[in-house]
């Protein structure tokens, strides 16, 4: 549970919504959506520029405390608290709508299982690094 583990891990991470931020905020011509057959809908448009935009802040922001990531546990808790939000929105999609591909299963481990996992990690190094939990 070492400090510069979960930095490493965080960084890592962090890529994730950095990479598909940038490419969500192509709209419904992301490669996916383009994929499908999703039809040009203005407001589906919009949202899902709009999802890119936040998606892209919230890993610049996670990749922005890795270097005092001990300190920023309001912020780290935030973060994956909206991640975790984030996956029981797929786990109602996948209930009432149906499978998404399996990259997003994944995606919904991590942001169900995951953000809490990260959250108590990161409780951990704060806890050692400065006694605050």
């Amino acid at each position: 549970m070492s400090k510069r583990w979960l930095q490493v891990a965080t960084a890592i991470l962090a890529l994730i919504p950095i990479g598909t931020g940038i490419v969500t905020m192509l709209g419904i011509s992301d490669p996916i959506y383009a994929s499908g057959g999703v039809p040009a809908l203005p407001i589906l448009d919009s949202n899902l520029r709009f999802f890119g935009g936040f998606w892209l802040g919230l890993g610049i922001a996670l990749l922005w405390l890795v270097g005092d990531i001990e300190n920023q546990t309001v912020l780290f808790r935030a973060i994956w608290g909206a991640i975790f939000l984030g996956g029981i929105g797929r786990l109602l999609s996948i209930i009432l709508i149906g499978s998404p591909p399996l990259p997003f299963i994944g995606f919904t481990v991590l942001e169900l299982i995951g953000a809490p996992l990260f959250v108590y990690w990161q409780s951990r190094v704060a806890h050692d690094a400065t006694g605050y939990r």
